[in-house]
């Protein structure tokens, strides 16, 4: 195992910026270590319950390819994480952001205004607080804060901190090179409202056809036809048909729910 772990290593070399970006505090190798032995666990599953429903020992056959996915499914956890990382930022980048620009403008420090910010909001005020726990061990601002640009799961985040680095190397206003930065931020995301918004209508429309539109005239005529072609319908052929219209249903809120832009504004 362990030779296959530093191979997968050196297969997946981004795989520590990834880890480190999700904030999972473990290292590149006990993760690929982890993932290798989840995914041989539950292909021997699937290979065993298969093999014991067909007796077949033609089974072994699913072993590879159930392997094989549920790895790359496991190993796109740490992204996954990422993911929804990004999305709790980007809801509270511009109030933030907007908290610290008046910070500044007040004649508030940088590195008070830091310590403001990451006690005021919990998403984004948790990667400033490592830019103080940084400066506070002994850091240098600049550094904590480069070092806080590779980590930052968010390209938000990012540019946010960024600016703040590019404004003290140049001596430059921080807080007037923010407001450029924000009011970009604000309009992409304003922009993302609006093609959600355009793209509501045909997710609507689509939704009533199909969980509501045809279930219902669907099973009309089911009991239409069945009356005169003399089929019996019992409760359990009605009770497959609700749970499939349940299914849809909920796919379809899914569906829209991923669509929804991560904004708060």
């Amino acid at each position: 195992m362990g030779m296959l772990t530093k191979l997968f290593a050196r297969r997946f070399p981004g795989i520590r910026l990834t880890l480190a970006q999700a904030r999972m505090g473990e290292s590149a190798e006990y993760y690929l270590k982890r993932t290798l032995t989840l995914s041989l666990m539950l292909a021997l599953g699937v290979s065993l319950i298969l093999f014991l429903f067909s007796r077949s020992p033609f089974v072994i056959l699913a072993f590879v390819p159930v392997w094989a996915l549920s790895f790359l499914y496991l190993l796109n956890y740490a992204n996954a994480r990422i993911a929804r990382m990004r999305r709790e930022i980007s809801k509270e980048i511009v109030f933030a952001g907007r908290f610290l620009i008046i910070e500044l403008e007040s004649g508030v420090p940088v590195y008070r205004a830091f310590q403001n910010l990451s006690r005021n909001y919990e998403v984004v005020g948790r990667y400033f607080a490592e830019v103080v726990e940084r400066v506070d061990l002994g850091t240098p601002m600049e550094e904590a804060l480069n070092e806080a640009v590779q980590l930052a799961p968010s390209n938000d985040l990012r540019r946010l901190l960024w600016q703040i680095l590019n404004s003290l190397k140049t001596g430059s206003e921080v807080a007037g090179a923010l407001n450029s930065v924000f009011d970009q931020i604000v309009r992409e995301q304003q922009i993302m409202v609006k093609e959600y918004g355009r793209k509501l209508n045909p997710m609507a429309m689509f939704y009533m056809m199909m969980a509501i539109i045809v279930p219902s005239l669907g099973t009309i005529m089911l009991i239409v036809l069945s009356t005169f072609m003399g089929i019996q319908l019992n409760a359990l052929f009605f009770g497959v048909l609700v749970g499939l219209n349940v299914v849809v249903q909920l796919m379809f809120l899914a569906i829209i729910k991923a669509q929804r832009p991560p904004v708060d504004i």
